[in-house]
């Protein structure tokens, strides 16, 4: 398996057209169906969020300060455990997307028809921009589940709006994000590794190690 560094190597060498070639071959159109955004059974959704896709969310012009950085973000709960009074306590790496009640992502909605929609469309994370493909290289697990499709090096995850036509500027734009969170992912991945020294969470607190350092639950250093 590639280290990490090298990995990162392969994903900057990414070249734009022959990833738009692949996704033009599996084809893709979003149907709005909401099935990304939303919660599955008793798992609810999770979709990861870097620290600055946080705070973009935050300085969002289109929310004028009304989120903050818990509406916005929930710790990764991989690695955490329930106390005797039901709280999450323990230590976690990275972000996930803020759920509701119902489990789906804090900024779905749908209209009277059932049809869904983003509210934080402009500045939705990498992953949404990205759905439902993702970039296998050597040793890449994969966030999204199996793939149903592949084409090179791209991978599709289960989605209806598989197998419809795109147009080549929408796969160029599609291959640019795709690229880009590939890159990120590693490159977080990466400063992960390197910044991380165990921090003996209390009974009751959670800490969460992302790219930046350990953090609270409200994004704050955990050394403030």
């Amino acid at each position: 398996m590639q280290s990490l560094d090298a990995e990162l190597e392969d994903a900057r060498r990414l070249a734009i057209d022959d990833l738009a070639d692949a996704i033009e071959s599996i084809g893709f159109e979003c149907t709005r169906c909401g099935a990304c955004c939303t919660g599955e059974a008793e798992d609810d959704h999770t979709a990861t969020v870097f620290p600055d896709e946080v705070r973009d969310l935050e300085e969002s012009d289109e929310y004028d300060g009304d989120y903050d950085w818990r509406d916005i973000a929930r710790p990764m709960p991989y690695g955490l455990s329930e106390n005797e009074a039901g709280d999450l306590e323990g230590e976690t790496f990275e972000w996930a997307l803020q759920t509701d009640d119902c489990g789906d992502c804090t900024f779905y909605e749908e209209d009277d028809s059932g049809t869904g929609a983003c509210t934080a469309h402009g500045d939705r994370p990498l992953i949404c921009q990205t759905y439902p493909f993702s970039v296998a290289l050597s040793g890449t697990s994969q966030p999204m589940g199996e793939a149903v499709d592949e084409a090179g090096v791209v991978r599709a995850h289960e989605c209806e709006g598989l197998g419809r036509d795109i147009s080549r500027d929408d796969a160029e734009d599609l291959a640019r994000a795709l690229k880009e969170r590939a890159v990120r992912e590693l490159e977080e991945a990466i400063a992960v590794r390197d910044e991380y020294e165990p921090a003996s969470p209390a009974p009751g607190e959670v800490v969460v190690h992302d790219s930046e350092g350990p953090k609270r639950i409200d994004g704050t250093p955990l050394e403030e």
